[in-house]
Order: C-alpha cells, then sequence, then structure tokens
C-alpha cells in the first residue's frame, strides 16, 4: 500500500476529488460512508501518485513507509477496509 489515510480524517473527499484511480473509499454515494469514522485507500488501486497528499487538508494521509509510530495501526485498518469488501 503507498498512502494511508488516519483517524484525523474529516471525510471532505478532496482526496477523492484528485485520486486518478478512484481508490479511495467509502465516498458519500456509498452506503458505508455514513458509518465510517475515515476513508480508506485500497491498496491494490493507489498507484503512488501521491494527488491525495496536498490534497487532505487535515493531514491525515501518509506514504505508508512513513506514517508515525503511533498511527502504524491504520496501515493495517485501511487493508482490513478492503479485505471485508
Amino acid at each position: 500500500m503507498a498512502y494511508v489515510i488516519t483517524d484525523s480524517c474529516i471525510k471532505d473527499e478532496l482526496c477523492v476529488d484528485v485520486c486518478p484511480t478512484d481508490c479511495i473509499h467509502p465516498k458519500k454515494d456509498e452506503p458505508q460512508f455514513e458509518t465510517a469514522t475515515q476513508l480508506y485507500v485500497d491498496p491494490d488501486g493507489c498507484i503512488d501518485c501521491g494527488a491525495c497528499v496536498p490534497a487532505c487538508t487535515s493531514d491525515s494521509t501518509f506514504v505508508a513507509d512513513e506514517l508515525p509510530d503511533d498511527n502504524k495501526q491504520f496501515l493495517e485498518n485501511n487493508a482490513a477496509y478492503y479485505a471485508k469488501a
């Protein structure tokens, strides 16, 4: 997985708007959006373009290898979201 979103995500979908591969979910028009506490990056769809990082106004998106130690669990959380899908 190239990028990971953490729980400081405010679900404003700015990252969704700039993602060229449509790999950030759930979106407002998806049933899971209301109950999701954050957005998630699909590890299979991400092409490592980095467009989501500057678009994120809540500083919630990180390169997976650069996740702060206190956010390492979000690597697994993002992957688990897509494992259920």
